[in-house]
């Protein structure tokens, strides 16, 4: 049997799952896999923590995720990392969210490091092509997957199948952040309309050995909570012996962070601006080739830092870069997630949220259509999607195996 002590280091909100909750060696080798394997950007990533998460694991509800991913899409900064800090946090507080983003962005980091010492030492990237018209079919597989199974346990009616098509259609004909902010908000506001005669039932709080204000971490001060975990981050930079280069690249990136909305292909023209025209850190091919970099290896695009910080100052600059582009985000994810989990409780906020989930499978939807549309034309594709599908939904494949056996697939039939 748990005791107070152990179950007060869960989020408010979260104490259905205090039972199971995973150590945070096993979060941090969970999230080490997931970032090892998702290949095919931000929604790919969330799709696959979805299926290792919620239906493999049950570690979370789809309405918990869905919930994140919905905090993630509104706020700054990569929504795929935001989405992975939301789940350690719900699962093991602060010290969670700190050890899953940082297993999701190691693989990538290194990865990236590698391949852009090998860039500035040769002058090229290794091809991948055919790699990826394997990969490109089966990460649109995992999506639909994903899409699938928060579908059928969300959508309960035909207000919530309406929301969500009506999301999708937007997404793919409009597109942009500000429909994607439109969506969200127009959602809760008739999930607020639609359901709240039927959030007005009395709530009873599920059973729980601690004191609600004890079942926060950081409720007597979250902020600082959240500061002491990001402080050894954010200063390990400034150990360089380049410190002044070190902080620069840092505090850039940090800058840029909290300015990104709508995803890292949108912050791309951004940080074009300033690395390449105010600060000459990379030439304008090197720029190119950075976000290359980006979407060839796994995980978020905006490990794009770490190529440019290897370019300034070594790995010392790939690390701070990297720290900056992703900590400031992540911290305000954290701050919003602590509110959201103490107001959720309420009528009106179950109402807007009931709201807003089937938007974003409808968005989710949207993001496997236009994944699958960038695919080769070709039987070979379709195979490849079908089998990766059946994979998943039929045989219960683990989806870590799903986009290597593609990749390898598409070198064998391309």
């Amino acid at each position: 049997m748990r005791s107070a002590k152990e179950a007060s280091t869960v989020p408010q909100g979260n104490e259905s799952i205090v039972a199971s909750r995973p150590s945070l060696l096993s979060l941090f080798l969970s999230f080490l896999r997931i970032g090892c394997t998702a290949f095919g950007g931000f929604m790919a990533l969330i799709s696959v923590v979805q299926t290792e998460i919620v239906e493999r694991r049950k570690l979370l509800t789809p309405g918990e995720m869905l919930d994140g991913i919905s905090l993630a899409t509104i706020l700054p900064g990569p929504v795929a990392v935001n989405v992975v800090a939301y789940v350690g946090y719900r699962l093991r507080g602060g010290m969670g969210a700190l050890v899953s983003a940082s297993g999701v962005i190691l693989p990538a980091f290194v990865l990236v490091v590698g391949l852009s010492a090998a860039y500035f030492q040769w002058g090229q990237i290794p091809s991948v092509n055919k790699l990826f018209l394997g990969f490109i079919p089966a990460v649109t597989a995992v999506v639909v997957n994903a899409a699938w199974g928060m579908a059928r346990k969300t959508i309960l009616g035909l207000p919530e199948l309406a929301i969500a098509a009506i999301a999708c259609l937007l997404l793919l004909y409009k597109g942009g952040f500000t429909i994607t902010l439109s969506i969200i908000v127009g959602s809760g506001v008739i999930g607020w309309l639609v359901f709240a005669r039927f959030a007005n039932t009395p709530h009873t709080p599920p059973p729980t050995s601690a004191k609600p204000s004890e079942s926060r971490p950081g409720a007597k001060n979250p902020g600082t909570r959240l500061l002491s975990l990001s402080a050894p981050l954010a200063a390990a930079p400034f150990l360089a012996l380049d410190a002044g280069l070190a902080a620069k690249l840092f505090l850039t990136f940090a800058g840029m962070s909290v300015l990104l909305f709508g995803g890292g292909f949108v912050f791309i023209p951004l940080i074009e601006q300033i690395v390449v025209q105010e600060h000459s850190w990379l030439t304008r091919q090197e720029f190119v080739d950075a976000i290359a970099l980006g979407q060839i290896t796994p995980g978020p695009i905006l490990i794009s830092a770490a190529f440019i910080g290897y370019k300034v100052s070594g790995l010392i600059g790939a690390t701070a870069a990297t720290i900056g582009i992703f900590l400031p985000p992540a911290v305000l994810m954290l701050a919003s997630a602590h509110f959201l989990a103490r107001v959720k409780n309420s009528p009106a906020v179950k109402s807007v949220m009931r709201g807003i989930r089937p938007a974003v499978i409808g968005m989710i939807a949207a993001a496997a259509w236009s994944i699958g549309s960038t695919a080769a034309p070709t039987w070979q594709s379709a195979v490849i999607f079908l089998v990766a599908l059946a994979a998943l939904l039929r045989f219960r494949v683990d989806v870590v195996w799903i986009i290597p056996s593609a990749g390898l697939a598409g070198l064998l039939v391309y």
